[in-house]
Formats: C-alpha cells, sequence, structure tokens
C-alpha cells in the first residue's frame, strides 16, 4: 500500500487514536461506558487550599474475574470485600480538570514485588496533600491539574473464587492495558486526554509501567483482552482502541525477569559473602550457582545489541564504566547543588529502609576536580547497605537449597500451579518432586520443555518484558523518566543500565531521563518535584494530534506497521 492511499485509508472514519469512537465498536463497549455524573465529592487541602476531587469507581472489563475473599497468595494475605478490586479504576478529577480535555492522566499502579493489586484509594477525603513536597506526588499531581486514575490488577498471588491462580503473567499487563482502554473508549466524557496517559509505579510497578510503556498496541496481547471483555475488542478479536501511552515514570523497574538473576550475580558474584547475603549463610551450591549465572550474562548483553550514545556497544566490558558514569554525574549533580561527601576512611551516614546506618566510605572521593569512583568497592559498599538476595535471586524456588516459595516464581506458570520455574537454571536444578516444575517432574529440560506445546513460560516471559517490544514496530511511548536508587540492590544496576539504554537506542523515543539517585535505596516517588517538571517540559513539548483509524482495519496494532509507522513519523515532526 502506497502511503497516499494508506492516508486516504486512514481518512475514512471518525475513529481516532483517542478512542472517541462515537458508537461503541468492541463486545463489551456499551457496557462499558462511563457516567459523568456518578460520583462523590471528596473535600481535601492542597498546602493549605481548599480542594474539590470528584471520584469515580468503574470496572474496566466487561468479562472481569471474580477472585476470593481471602487472597493467601498476597504479601501479606488480605481480605477483599470486592471480588471485582483487582479489575476496578478509581478516577481523581480535580476541580480544576472538569472541562479540561488536554489534561494529563496519571496512571499508578501498585503490584510491589510483581504482586497483585486490589484498587487502591488515592485521595483520602478530608486528607491534607502538598504540591511542593518531594515525595507528595498525589499533592502534586492535583495541583497541576492532572486526572489520577487508581487502577487496581491482577498479579502473582491472586486467587480466583474457584482457587485457581488467575495472576499468572501476563494478566498484570493485560488488565493495565484494558484501563487504558476503558479511558481511550470514554475519552470524551472523561476529563483529561487519554492521548496523554502517564503509567507510573516503583519496583514490580515499576516493571509492569515499563513493559506497559514499550509494548503499546502489539496484537500479542488481544487475545488475552478478549478473554476479560476489554474495551474495543469486537467479536472477532480485533482491535478498534488502541493501548499505548505517552509516558512513564518508572522507579527501579524489576525487569527483565528471564535474565534478571543472570544480571544480579555478574554484578555481586565478586562481593558475595556469607555476611552480606540474606540469611546469612552462603552454601557452597550457592557460590557455584552464583558463578555459573555471573559467567552467562555476558554473552546475553552481547545478544541485546545495545549501543551507548557514542555508538560504543554496550558489552559486559563496558557496562562497568557506564554505572560508573552514572554515579560520576549524580555525585556531581549532588555536589553542584550545595552537597558534600565524607572523605575516604569517614562514614556515610545512609537510611536504609527506615534505618539510619553508617558504612565507611572506601569508594568515592574528588582529586583535582574530578570525581573518583573505585567501582568494586562501589559494589561492596551497596551489598554492606541491605544484604544481597539469596541466589538465585528471582528464579529462587525449589532449587539451590532454598526453602519455602521465593522470588517472583508465582508469576509463572498455569492456573493450577501455585509456581513454575522460569529460568533455565532454575528449571534444570529443580529438587522439588510433585510441584509440576523441572526435569525432575517433566522429564524435560528447560530447551526441550519451552519447545513443547506444554509451556506457557516463554510467552509469560515475553509480555511481561520491555525489551522484547522496544526498538520493534510496537508503539512504545516517546517519553520515559527512569529512576535506580543509587544504594538500591534489589534488582542488577545493569537491568535498568541495560533498560535504559535499550529506550535510548529506540528511535521512536523522543526524550529519556535516567538517574542513578543520591544514595538512595528502594524506593519511589521521593524526586516528585524534578520528575513532575520533566513531565509539564514534556507535555508541553508536543501537540498530539489524532491520526485517524479505520474501524473495519483488523489491528494487529503495533504489528501492522501503517499505524505505528505514521504515529511514530507524527512523533518526530513535533
Amino acid at each position: 500500500m502506497t502511503r497516499t492511499a494508506a492516508a486516504a485509508l486512514l481518512a475514512t472514519t471518525a475513529l481516532t487514536l483517542s478512542g472517541a469512537a462515537g458508537a461503541a465498536q468492541g463486545v463489551y463497549d456499551e457496557a462499558l461506558q462511563f457516567d459523568p455524573a456518578a460520583y462523590t465529592t471528596l473535600s481535601i487541602s492542597i498546602d493549605g487550599v481548599a480542594t474539590q476531587v470528584r471520584r469515580y469507581e468503574v470496572v474496566y472489563a466487561g468479562n472481569p474475574v471474580e477472585v476470593a475473599a481471602r487472597q493467601t497468595g498476597s504479601a501479606p494475605p488480605q481480605a477483599l470485600d470486592d471480588p471485582l478490586a483487582m479489575q476496578k479504576m478509581i478516577v481523581y478529577v480535580p476541580e480544576a480538570a472538569v472541562g479540561d480535555d488536554d489534561a494529563a492522566v496519571i496512571m499508578q499502579v501498585s503490584n510491589s514485588g510483581w504482586f497483585s493489586s486490589p484498587v487502591q484509594e488515592r485521595v483520602v477525603d478530608g486528607a491534607s496533600y502538598s504540591a511542593t513536597s518531594d515525595t507528595d506526588a498525589i499533592g502534586k499531581a492535583l495541583s497541576e491539574g492532572y486526572v489520577i486514575a487508581s487502577v487496581g490488577t491482577r498479579s502473582r498471588g491472586a486467587i480466583a473464587d474457584d482457587g485457581s491462580y488467575v495472576g499468572k503473567a501476563p494478566s498484570v499487563v493485560v488488565d493495565a492495558k484494558a484501563a487504558i482502554r476503558y479511558l481511550k473508549l470514554n475519552n470524551d466524557v472523561i476529563p483529561g486526554s487519554s492521548d496523554r496517559i502517564v503509567i507510573t509505579g516503583t519496583s514490580g510497578g515499576g516493571g509492569l509501567s515499563a513493559a506497559v510503556a514499550a509494548s503499546g498496541n502489539s496484537a500479542e496481547y488481544l487475545p488475552y483482552l478478549a478473554e476479560i471483555g476489554a474495551a474495543g475488542i469486537d467479536a472477532a478479536g480485533n482491535s478498534t482502541l488502541t493501548d499505548d501511552v505517552f509516558a512513564t515514570i518508572a522507579y527501579v523497574p524489576i525487569t527483565d525477569l528471564g535474565h534478571a538473576d543472570l544480571a544480579y550475580e555478574w554484578q555481586y558474584n565478586g562481593v558475595r559473602t556469607p555476611a552480606n547475603t540474606s540469611g546469612g549463610t552462603l552454601s557452597p551450591e550457592a557460590q557455584a550457582a552464583s558463578d555459573q549465572l555471573a559467567s552467562e550474562y555476558p554473552a546475553y548483553l552481547a545478544s541485546l545489541g545495545l549501543t551507548l550514545p557514542d555508538g560504543t556497544p554496550l558489552t559486559a566490558d563496558t557496562m562497568d564504566e557506564a554505572l560508573v558514569a552514572e554515579i560520576r554525574r549524580e555525585t556531581q549533580e549532588h555536589l553542584d547543588s550545595g552537597g558534600t561527601i565524607p572523605a575516604l576512611g569517614e562514614s556515610f551516614t545512609l537510611t536504609v529502609r527506615g534505618s539510619q546506618i553508617q558504612i565507611v566510605n572506601d569508594w568515592l572521593s574528588v582529586e583535582n576536580g574530578q570525581v573518583v569512583v573505585d567501582h568494586d568497592n562501589f559494589v561492596s559498599f551497596v551489598a554492606g547497605a541491605t544484604a544481597l538476595k539469596v541466589v538465585p535471586a528471582f528464579d529462587a524456588t525449589a532449587n539451590t537449597g532454598n526453602t519455602g516459595v521465593l522470588g517472583e516464581n508465582t508469576l509463572f506458570g498455569t492456573p493450577d500451579q501455585l509456581y513454575a520455574n522460569f529460568t533455565e537454571f532454575g528449571w534444570n536444578n529443580n529438587t522439588v518432586l510433585g510441584d509440576g516444575s523441572g526435569i525432575d517432574d517433566t522429564g524435560l529440560t528447560w530447551a526441550q520443555f519451552i519447545a513443547s506445546d506444554q509451556s506457557v513460560i516463554d510467552d509469560q516471559l515475553r509480555l511481561i518484558d520491555p525489551f522484547a517490544f522496544l526498538n520493534t514496530d510496537a508503539d512504545t511511548a516517546p517519553f520515559w523518566y527512569l529512576r535506580h536508587g543509587m544504594i538500591d540492590r534489589d534488582t542488577a544496576f545493569a537491568v535498568n543500565l541495560a533498560l535504559f539504554h535499550a529506550v535510548d537506542n529506540d528511535p521512536s523515543v523522543r526524550d529519556v531521563n535516567f538517574e542513578l539517585a543520591w544514595l538512595t535505596g528502594h524506593a519511589g516517588n521521593y524526586d516528585v518535584q524534578e520528575a513532575y517538571s520533566w513531565l509539564a517540559d514534556s507535555l508541553a513539548s508536543v501537540d498530539i494530534a489524532p491520526v485517524p483509524v479505520p474501524a473495519s482495519l483488523p489491528l494487529a496494532l503495533g504489528g501492522l506497521g501503517i499505524l505505528g509507522a505514521l504515529k511514530r513519523r507524527q512523533r518526530r515532526q513535533h
């Protein structure tokens, strides 16, 4: 199809990327209509100024999954009064945004540890918020006139009312996309613009945010979206809506789970000791596992084909210097803003998981006006601040002498499995008979299992992994704000440095803002003023005009090429 013919085809319909379609197109679209009058009014204060906020509560899926009243797979276990709480969304509209069709929509997800997350109340009647605090994202968003969408999602540990595990990957990404589709379906009646959705979360929620931001409009999710009755899925399983987002603000994304164990041991293998490993032990078996996993990371990293800004390949040989460069840059910013660093031999005072500790500085100095970083001592410093995860860190269940259900294993497997191993190492070294996972139960090696009709794990890994969609035809978000705390050991620095460069290498991305937050541990929303200043600049830099999409076109969405190319061309023009 020529460009002229494609443009003529696209001009034949009024359906736009924002989903303002006029008439329902999907099977459940009529049932998913938003009632603009169905709200309660919350009275809050922002920096002492009385503010009213409209609160709407909706179910964003037409065929939602009812979950059990007792969720024993969560951490900690929780009781739910509402069986639909994991597929609900609460929309908060500040009075300033009523009637504003251009306001950003801040989509907030939880999912710490990739656990399931019933919808969370974000704005509380009678509460006080701050627009100037560095830790109050709610107050800042409302003060800017942004709409807030708090989204509940199924994920690891979610149990249905029939006892099945309904949160297996990719359900968490599917649910987030269904919420986005609900907003786009109802763009004409919900204040704010569904072309300006910003998904944000921390840890597992950061991983979810990155996966959603990377995989916009991928047809691979359509069967899953159809199953839960997402907006814009017709009877033939085609899509009449989109699910891409404008931006993400993602804190320490726990991602690339299929390779996160390799990266973790590559990063920390050289400094692991019993004293700095969780549980205070490091068995010979665990040390051998760490050695093996670490040795496999360089080949994987090279396979990504990523490059640094100067064109140098990002490899195991250049990753250490890439990390040091980020530390130097963050340290210089800290010094330029009036901060200080202790002299070598003196101690840093750190706040780690709510407690203050002191650790000797043996890795950071300023010599002749230049920041000097000792890489190996820095990595040891981080491991001394918070004990390292067990070996393996993520696919930890049923192998290497680990007991109990650990890591992210409950995110994978079939609905009748509590957990499954999801890496070659975990699978081939599984020692628990009867769990349905590993050579011991299936008689298949990892390679044989993944190639067989029995396996769902390969798809599960892919559909929660941003690396699988960056630099492809997916309609990746054009704006990314990524943070990893400088002393956060919950995933390897290498994972998020690779993610940063994968995003930076994607030609459809207009801006990626990445930093190692100064001496920050595992946390999010600690730099709200900086993040929302970046967001304001990003919003001001573009004027997203809707591109018509024909209702008759069976959207393989990002995979089609026509829609993806037009959107990417449009982004580059602004």
